[in-house]
């Protein structure tokens, strides 16, 4: 009995079903991969590379001091009448949220205020929302070098004989374990997507 198809129908069939197959193929190549990250995934910038400063232990402080955990770092000081707490509470959320990994992360508080900010004022304020959290400091020109270094945008505003307030940026910056600076967290951020976000890192993505 011969064939209901030619040789030719079935080479045509085989043609379209192969040229379909490609177009998935590259369809699929074309498509980006979901991002790992949803905070803003800085891996590779070429700053926020120097940090020595005093915790408010009085111990002096670099980032390799830190290495093997998640580390977080917010410039802000402690007469900020809103921002600054409401990140340090954020921060103190996510590391509810992490749960026994919490230990694994570092989250850092920079003065931009050192006239005012002294060690005894840090150490009240800074582990109040969490007993994990340091508060660094240092002299008016080291702040200003460590912050130029992290693009850090600060500036007294009212009565600079004492009663000032200080416009500055309030994002956060976070390394990963090795010490490699890798997201940029807006302000404000859902503490359950700041959490998921240093799990991802701590599982060494």
């Amino acid at each position: 009995m011969s064939s209901r198809f030619s040789p030719t129908f079935r080479f045509s069939r085989l043609a379209r079903a192969a040229a379909t197959a490609l177009a998935v193929a590259l369809l699929a190549a074309c498509t980006p991969p979901e991002p790992v990250f949803r905070s803003t995934d800085i891996t590779g910038a070429e700053y926020g590379k120097t940090l020595q400063l005093t915790d408010h232990h009085g111990q002096t402080r670099t980032l390799a001091d830190f290495k093997g955990k998640v580390v977080t770092i917010f410039f802000g000081y402690t007469q900020c009448p809103d921002v600054c707490p409401t990140a340090l509470a954020g921060m103190s959320e996510v590391m509810q949220q992490l749960g026994p990994d919490g230990d694994k992360v570092q989250v850092i508080f920079i003065t931009v205020d050192p006239e005012r900010d002294t060690p005894a004022l840090l150490a009240e304020y800074v582990p109040v929302f969490d007993k994990r959290f340091l508060g660094m400091y240092g002299t008016p020109d080291k702040i200003a070098e460590v912050a130029k270094d992290f693009r850090v945008f600060y500036r007294k505003s009212g009565d600079l004989e004492g009663h000032y307030t200080i416009d500055h940026s309030a994002g956060t910056y976070v390394f990963d374990p090795q010490g490699r600076l890798r997201l940029y967290v807006k302000h404000a951020e859902d503490p359950a997507v700041i959490a998921a976000d240093i799990k991802a890192l701590l599982a060494g993505k």
